[in-house]
């Protein structure tokens, strides 16, 4: 039985005939950027999230560029931010000419661990992101006393976590401001790349992003600052709205088959994502641990069952940041994670006999492994 990672045509099929009639309505229009598509689903994203302001901006990427920029940092400035996470959290902080701080991560949740943060602080941070990994908050409350006591933002990584919750808060209201992707595989996907930066209630601040996000100008050709090309275009912000009044009822697939998982794996050698009570988890991805972790990517390769490693090598350890300062503390848990996460198919789509095939095959695979070296 082959079962993919992801299926996007089983997604599409069930809302087709909404897209379809979206996008054919940017067409009639002929208006493709920064239009009335884009003006609403900034709204909605905006009340979905919590948050008085959203900025479409060309992908979670840019968002990230945005935000760094809108809340001061420099170059020369040391932005804090886990080394377990995807290469855009760092890469955005080099390209504003800051210096990303790798610190580690808690070893049950995966994100970034707070009295990490606290030891990194030098007289050079400007700001701290935390990263939501997975579809789950990280620790807020704790990076949010850090930040006040130090005077940084916060910056909410939450590329893979719309409509996750902290104690009742929406990722991306809890911090100084917050990053969306739209990459296809999130659980709001775009049908190409986009993103968006949200802000809880600071006008001053959504301001700054909206005009570095079209080369800082204010009015048209009139450049306060120099900022970029970073817009949203019209279609897709058209499907994405489309999909955003689905996106609870697909969280809801995705928790329901989680939980499945988690049944099925009870008592097995097979390690399942914490899911913390005062949280809400979407569950962007369901990752599994293993020391076999390698050994069970042959076996599934070889049984047709989709998977991925997020994330195989962590930032500290790529070739492009060999040349950063060395830090005192070790990253342990986050390589020990590298080793051995490893992510099943729960897209809300997924058959329930391809879930307890999956669910049957890893389950045997590593109990056959217990008590053998890794």
């Amino acid at each position: 039985m082959n079962v993919p990672l992801l299926d996007l045509k089983a997604q599409y099929a069930t809302i087709k005939d909404e897209v379809n009639a979206a996008v054919q309505g940017v067409l009639d229009k002929t208006q493709f950027i920064l239009g009335p598509e884009v003006k609403a689903l900034e709204a909605e994203v905006a009340e979905y999230s919590q948050c008085r302001h959203a900025i479409g901006c060309a992908s979670g990427t840019d968002a990230l560029i945005l935000a760094l920029r809108a809340v001061g940092v420099e170059p020369g400035d040391e932005v804090i931010l886990p080394t377990f996470t995807f290469f855009a959290t760092a890469g955005t902080v080099h390209n504003v000419g800051a210096v990303p701080v790798f610190v580690d991560i808690d070893r049950a949740t995966y994100n970034m661990d707070p009295a990490a943060v606290e030891k990194a602080i030098t007289p050079k941070t400007r700001a701290v992101i935390a990263v939501h990994l997975y579809g789950q908050c990280a620790e807020t409350d704790e990076l949010l006393k850090i930040c006040a006591r130090h005077k940084l933002a916060l910056i909410e990584d939450a590329a893979q976590s719309i409509g996750s919750e902290y104690k009742g808060k929406r990722a991306g209201s809890i911090g100084t401001i917050g990053c969306f992707s739209f990459f296809p595989s999130k659980n709001l996907g775009g049908m190409g790349d986009g993103g968006m930066v949200v802000v809880r209630e600071d006008e001053a601040l959504a301001d700054r992003v909206r005009l570095l996000r079209s080369h800082g100008a204010k009015p048209k050709y009139y450049h306060k600052i120099v900022g970029y090309n970073s817009r949203l275009d019209e279609l897709q912000a058209a499907i994405l709205r489309v999909k955003l009044r689905h996106l609870d009822a697909w969280t809801a697939g995705r928790q329901k088959n989680a939980a499945r998982y988690d049944e099925l794996f009870k008592g097995s050698e097979v390690g399942t994502p914490l899911a913390l009570p005062h949280m809400r988890h979407i569950y962007n991805q369901y990752v599994i641990r293993t020391p076999h972790r390698d050994a069970l990517i042959a076996a599934l390769k070889a049984e047709g069952i989709g998977h991925e490693v997020y994330y195989p090598l962590c930032l500290h350890q790529q070739e492009c940041f060999a040349n950063l300062p060395s830090r005192s503390w070790t990253l342990a848990e986050s390589e020990a994670a590298a080793r051995e996460v490893l992510a099943l198919p729960v897209y809300p789509e997924l058959p329930a006999a391809s879930l307890e095939h999956v669910a049957k095959f890893v389950k045997e695979f590593v109990t056959s492994k217990a008590g053998s070296p890794a």
